[in-house]
């Protein structure tokens, strides 16, 4: 609650939150119940991510089909059993997961009615965008190591991709080519990946700034790939993401400022004086 009050603060109105540091059926389902239950108490919109295939536990070293297994045969039907998740992604990278045993997971939970995600060629190429686009995900997320096959494979889908630069600048990864992406025509998002181990951090007012100043990204891009692009990855599309006739009241009005520009510009400041989520104010500074 303190970290959905802290984003909430500074402008955002809808969130993923995904389990993943369990890895156990006990913990994940704990992780998801702790998420269900968040979504009764807040007034942002939240989608919750099933990432039992997160990492492989000590104890499966050498023997990750038996965990493979338990995640598929498992955790994936005490998860859908409670409908709680909206996604299910697993970290495709090497050491982790590799693109079979991604595509294992993710028809595993189609079955289900639950839509993939993706983490996707972070640490290296290992194929994850391949087995997102097989998979019809909603999105493939961090992209660092991403090609131009990938590229043109992403823009014959309906798979949005999805940067967090939070992450690549934390751990000092190689910038991904977000100018190539948006050039060939791909609808790119961007989000802040807030979490312990890699991006300590949920304000995304300095995640455009570091799409504009290290990706070169335009403002106008970047705004875009925060809010209507990023509501496409979360699909909540049709009710999110654009301050629209019919959509959720989900807007923040900043300082006064010469432009809009000036959010990325200012990126160690906060310049959001309201926050208004379905319709009320939450949020205003003294």
């Amino acid at each position: 609650m303190n970290r959905l009050e802290e984003i909430t603060f500074l402008g955002t109105g809808a969130v993923e939150i995904k389990s993943g540091y369990g890895l156990t059926l006990k913990d994940e389902l704990r992780m998801l119940r702790v998420i269900k239950k968040l979504k009764e108490l807040t007034p942002l919109s939240i989608k919750a991510t099933f990432l039992g295939a997160h990492a492989v536990p000590s104890e499966y070293k050498g023997n990750k089909i038996k965990y493979v297994d338990l995640v598929v045969n498992e955790m994936l039907p005490a998860v859908a059993e409670e409908g709680l998740a909206d996604f299910c992604d697993v970290f495709c990278e090497e050491g982790y997961f590799t693109k079979d045993e991604t595509i294992r997971i993710l028809t595993a939970a189609a079955g289900y009615g639950i839509k993939g995600k993706v983490h996707a060629e972070q640490l290296s190429h290992t194929g994850g965008v391949e087995a997102g686009v097989d998979c019809n995900a909603a999105s493939v997320d961090h992209l660092e190591y991403v090609n131009d096959r990938d590229i043109a494979l992403l823009a014959q889908s309906g798979v949005v991709p999805t940067l967090l630069p939070g992450a690549q600048f934390f751990l000092g990864l190689p910038h991904p080519p977000a100018r190539k992406m948006i050039d060939s025509g791909l609808a790119v998002a961007v989000a802040s990946d807030y979490n312990p181990g890699s991006s300590p951090s949920g304000n995304m007012n300095l995640m455009t700034a570091l799409c504009c100043i290290q990706y070169k990204m335009t403002p106008a891009e970047a705004v875009n790939a925060s809010t209507m692009n990023s509501a496409f990855a979360m699909g909540v599309e049709s009710s999110h993401g654009s301050i629209t006739l019919g959509k959720t009241a989900n807007i923040f009005i900043t300082e006064k400022m010469p432009g809009y520009e000036y959010l990325p510009y200012s990126f160690g400041s906060n310049l959001i004086d309201t926050v208004i989520i379905n319709g009320k104010i939450i949020n205003k500074k003294k």
